[in-house]
């Protein structure tokens, strides 16, 4: 009963730490062509249940990232938070450069590029580098829930595999209503400046973040069926 109680709450947890790398797929592989944004989704994930299991793995290994590497005014700094602070800082610069291209450029023009196969692998590199940011907090949260390996596991496959149904609806959802991806941008922001502040020491509550989003998706809903609505009514 306690191992399963575990794995039930892990398996949330999991869920709930995959939604910023759900949203993150989600914005990149929609710049690639229809076809081949199924398998850029697919395997963006796949790369990132590859990571969590290895890093599963070699708990040791992730247990000394947590060790003081050097001093900056009587902060200790580890791995784990150059780790961090490097992936904050590109979520926040890759999250900016979006918002300008969809706010000033245009956003992007789906199946412009004449190299897809470059683009392809451009964004899964970026996925990957991002998963092992990502990575960090999920390991360290299974860690702290339970030291039953299987049950790690067993519980990141399963969030791994509810990402991968949720990720294509969310995608759809995301390129319809561009005020979404404004939205789901700002958030990326938010996780960015979180992962740089964590990095300095200063820890600040993800559950706050994504209450305030979700509230803010909840208004944006609101407003779009407000507008589907009037818009039959506008054309009469």
């Amino acid at each position: 009963m306690e191992l399963a109680l575990a794995f039930l709450t892990l398996t949330f947890l999991e869920v709930v730490l995959g939604v910023d790398n759900i949203i993150f797929i989600s914005i990149l592989t929609n710049k690639l062509p229809s076809e081949i944004r199924k398998k850029a989704r697919r395997l963006g994930i796949a790369l990132a249940l590859v990571f969590r299991v290895l890093m599963l793995l070699s708990i040791t290994w992730i247990m000394g990232f947590q060790e003081a590497l050097f001093e900056i005014k009587e902060h200790p700094v580890s791995g784990r938070d150059l780790v961090l602070f490097a992936g904050g800082v590109f979520l926040l610069w890759k999250a900016t450069k979006e918002i300008y291209e969809v706010m000033e450029a245009g956003g992007a023009k789906h199946g412009q590029n004449t190299n897809v196969a470059k683009s392809f692998a451009g964004i899964i590199v970026q996925i990957a580098l991002l998963d092992i940011v990502f990575s960090f907090d999920s390991i360290l949260t299974a860690i702290g829930m339970t030291d039953n390996l299987q049950i790690m596991i067993a519980a990141i496959v399963v969030a791994m595999f509810v990402m991968l149904q949720f990720s294509g609806p969310v995608s759809k959802v995301i390129e319809k209503h561009p005020s979404l991806q404004i939205l789901a941008l700002a958030f990326l922001i938010l996780i960015g400046f979180m992962l740089v502040a964590e990095s300095a020491g200063y820890h600040l509550p993800k559950e706050y973040i994504y209450i305030a989003v979700g509230f803010s998706l909840a208004v944006e809903w609101l407003n779009i069926r407000g507008g589907m609505r009037k818009g039959p009514q506008d054309t009469k």
